[in-house]
């Protein structure tokens, strides 16, 4: 495992187990600590990996586990644009790997998808530190060799999609394309350029999708996310603006590549 050059030149640095609980934890447990920020945390196997709203994240060996630790990346109000720096960065690392392949695509908020089947997933994570300093962390888990199987909804991998990779070049890729779309972000500053980018990217606009927020579900056509990054749902009558939900994706994949259930 290594960092790309860029990286390594811009100061971020690289801590890689064997077997760990969850590599959120660790940077989160490492910027407690007093850790200046810029490092990448990354394991070969989770034991306790997890997913948005503490779902469990299967973690064996053969995918990426990544998280980067970043301290004051940010105001905290512009922190949860990282989400969508994330995406990008994901995006733009995976798209050679997989021969600029036109079905993968952004899940909002926080999924990589290929041909609508979940191939990656973002989890940020943010706190304070003691000393005032904003804490973020942006983890990342990518389907590398293998992909879950009897869960509720497609899912694939970089093996099944014929990539000859591994984590390491993943992790690799990714280290460097996450070091342009911070600086175009500009910490917060940009984040126009971060919606029109993930826009392009994004896997349903203009399609029919429905958004299950836990108690009640949403059936609509994804319009946009606005200048928040909130979903915009076009509904009978209107439309309605998302904070958080899960969506899924109405009508027919476009092709048969991809197999098995997502996490």
């Amino acid at each position: 495992m290594r960092l790309a050059r860029a990286a390594e030149a811009a100061g971020y640095r690289l801590e890689v187990f064997e077997t760990i609980g969850s590599t959120n934890d660790e940077a989160m447990a490492r910027a407690r600590e007093g850790d200046p920020g810029r490092l990448w945390i990354v394991a070969h196997e989770q034991k306790g990996g997890r997913g948005r709203l503490g779902r469990v994240w299967a973690s064996p060996r053969g995918n990426l586990y990544a998280s980067l630790l970043l301290i004051d990346p940010a105001p905290p109000q512009s922190a949860p644009q990282l989400g969508f720096v994330a995406g990008l960065s994901l995006i733009t690392a995976l798209r050679p790997l997989l021969a600029n392949d036109p079905l993968l695509a952004i899940k909002w908020p926080n999924d990589l998808l290929h041909d609508r089947a979940k191939l990656a997933g973002i989890l940020l994570d943010g706190s304070r530190r003691p000393d005032g300093r904003f804490v973020c962390v942006l983890g990342f888990g990518v389907n590398c060799a293998f992909h879950p199987d009897g869960l509720a909804y497609p899912a694939t991998d970089l093996a099944t999609l014929g990539a000859s990779c591994g984590p390491a070049d993943a992790l690799e890729a990714l280290s460097s394309s996450i070091l342009g779309w911070l600086d175009r972000w500009d910490r917060g500053a940009n984040f126009p350029a971060i919606r029109q980018g993930w826009l392009a990217n994004a896997a349903g606009v203009g399609q029919p999708i429905r958004v299950s927020l836990g108690a009640e579900n949403l059936d609509g056509v994804f319009d946009s996310i606005d200048e928040r990054g909130r979903l915009v749902l076009a509904v009978k009558g209107g439309r309605r603006i998302i904070e958080a939900g899960d969506i899924f994706m109405l009508g027919a994949r476009m092709s048969s590549n991809a197999t098995g259930q997502g996490e």
